[in-house]
């Protein structure tokens, strides 16, 4: 079976167990179809910017990773918590209003009204007339509407706030609304035991996961890293492939990027959710004894560091990134929803025969997506494309069906009869909800697979897919060739560009290397670089790619 971190004991036997689908047996707990990429990051930096805990050492939600020594020596069979804040006072100030009115119940309307009143008679609001009074809120409740993230179809409270800043970022909440109805709820103090904090329908799990990849890639000793460095060829730098320098730079990276707004921001946001109205705030975020009220995480793969560790460096450099906040946060969404999608091949080639036997002809991680340009104009490199996504969730589909997975779910069978319960094949929902059609939505939801409809699924790159990748696999500042730059992106995603690389993927799933395959297939790369102003053309034989969002050179 598939080593797991944490190594707890994992829940698959019982008819409940949440480690029963045989996806997340191999995957990890969990990544599924239903969350979004906003919300990828989202839950990400909500683990982040939580107080965590593990075992009985409590971490502050200013510390963004756990110790390295404490990771090194992780405790067995201990998980890892994180106190996901509601943020029910400021979702309902901000959302309400904007939200369908059906899904406003009468107790909701009342708070909302009264959290308003509350804030008009604070002192601190210090103006000179009602009328003012009354615009004052109106402006406050738009400033944090304009922050609204995803969900805007949902109810209010299971809505998510861009995550700018770390009093923006709140847990899931979902309103039980014929359980509220049943029971003829009436005030806000009875409606706030109607809410449920822990059902993950939304935030997923899919962020925890990835957050535990990078745990789990740090925790790996440097003479490791060093070795698969030199390996697989990655130029990482000095910072980059040992633990203790890398995890320094990324804690400060992402406390950077949840810092680079005014701290006046994150008072307001404070104040409003728990500075007029604390009671709530201690119902939603304290249990029954007072006690911070902590979410459980599940795990990742141990095997899957290496895929960890290049997503660490690439959200380090994203982090360095000379860009705005709303910019970053966009392109830290695209490597959340990358690293899936990444994981979901390399964790599948481990446990499949053919791409093992391949290995040479692809990268590191023992997959290749072979793309193909935009607008599709090669016939036969769009042939080469469309085979490449079918080879991917064949990959995906024989992956979960390992005969050690095979031999849990026919056990999971035999408990579930010897019970009298009803026996469902469980893969059904492993290819559509956490498996090959998992991969085949996110890569359309990004853009990566394009057409997001119909037949002839293939991989192209878009103007901000080639920007990330760009900022991704070049560090700030820093300027490479432009054959580097392809061999890096084929390192980094097996992504293959030119006709060498194309010529490598056909042999990967299977087919026949082509011999008429165009030496200059990858024209349209040079063009996209050309337009985005990150191509420096020394002469007609050599370019370089580079990427100028250096913080440091720019003093900021």
């Amino acid at each position: 079976m598939v080593k797991h971190f944490p190594h707890i004991s994992l829940e698959m036997i019982t008819h409940r167990g949440q480690d029963r689908n045989p996806a997340i047996q191999l995957f990890g707990r969990r990544f599924f179809v239903d969350q979004t990429v906003p919300e990828l990051l989202v839950e990400f930096l909500l683990v982040a910017s939580s107080a965590k805990k593990i075992g009985n050492t409590l971490l502050l939600s200013k510390q963004v990773f756990p110790y390295l020594d404490l990771l090194r020596a992780w405790p067995d069979k201990v998980h890892l918590d994180y106190t996901a804040k509601a943020c029910l006072n400021l979702k309902l100030f901000a959302f309400l209003g904007a939200s369908k009115l059906e899904t406003r119940h009468q107790s909701h309307r009342e708070h909302y009204h009264k959290l308003r009143d509350l804030l008009s008679s604070q002192e601190r609001l210090v103006v000179s007339s009602t009328a003012e009074r009354t615009e004052v809120l109106r402006t406050l409740e738009n400033l944090f509407l304009g922050f609204q993230g995803v969900g805007s179809e949902r109810t209010w409270c299971a809505q998510s706030f861009l995550p700018l800043i770390r009093e923006l970022i709140g847990g899931e909440s979902i309103w039980r609304e014929t359980r509220a109805k049943d029971a003829n709820v009436q005030g806000w103090g009875d409606a706030l035991d109607f809410f449920s904090h822990n059902q993950q329908l939304f935030l997923a799990r899919g962020g925890e996961l990835l957050y535990l990849q990078i745990c789990n890639a740090l925790r790996q000793e440097e003479s490791l890293i060093e070795m698969w460095n030199t390996k697989a060829d990655l130029g990482l730098s000095k910072q980059e492939r040992t633990p203790e320098c890398l995890h320094k730079a990324l804690e400060d990276g992402i406390s950077g990027v949840l810092n680079a707004c005014p701290k006046t921001l994150g008072k307001l946001a404070t104040f409003i959710d728990s500075g007029v109205d604390p009671e709530t705030s201690k119902h939603t975020d304290k249990d029954e004894n007072g006690n911070p009220r902590f979410t459980r995480c599940g795990w990742c793969p141990a095997e899957s560091w290496q895929e960890g560790l290049l997503f660490a460096v690439e959200l380090l450099r994203l982090c360095d990134a000379a860009v705005d906040p709303i910019e970053r946060l966009e392109l830290l969404e695209i490597a959340c929803a990358m690293q899936v999608l990444r994981s979901l091949c390399a964790q599948s080639a481990r446990y499949v025969d053919w791409p093992q036997a391949q290995g040479e002809k692809a990268g590191p991680l023992a997959f290749v997506w072979a793309v193909s340009d935009p607008e599709g104009r090669d016939s036969v490199l769009k042939q080469i494309s469309r085979r490449s996504v079918s080879a991917i969730q064949r990959m995906i589909y024989d992956a979960i069906r390992h005969p050690d997975i095979r031999a849990v779910v026919a056990q999971q069978e035999r408990e579930d009869r010897a019970c009298g319960q009803k026996w469902v094949d469980p893969y059904k929902e492993a290819d559509g909800r956490y498996g090959y059609k998992l991969f085949l939505t996110l890569a359309k939801r990004i853009g990566l697979v394009v057409p997001k409809r119909g037949t002839g699924a293939r991989f192209v790159l878009n103007d901000r897919l080639l920007r990330f990748l760009v900022m991704s696999v070049i560090r700030p500042g820093e300027r490479v060739t432009y054959e580097t730059f392809k061999k890096l992106v084929f390192t980094h995603y097996g992504i293959a560009l030119d006709s060498e690389k194309i010529g490598q993927a056909c042999e990967w799933h299977g087919a026949t290397r082509l011999t008429m395959l165009d030496g200059n297939l990858d024209a349209w790369v040079v063009e996209m670089l050309n337009a985005s102003g990150v191509l420096i053309r020394l002469s007609d034989s050599c370019s370089l790619v580079t990427n100028p969002f250096d913080g440091r050179k720019n003093g900021l």
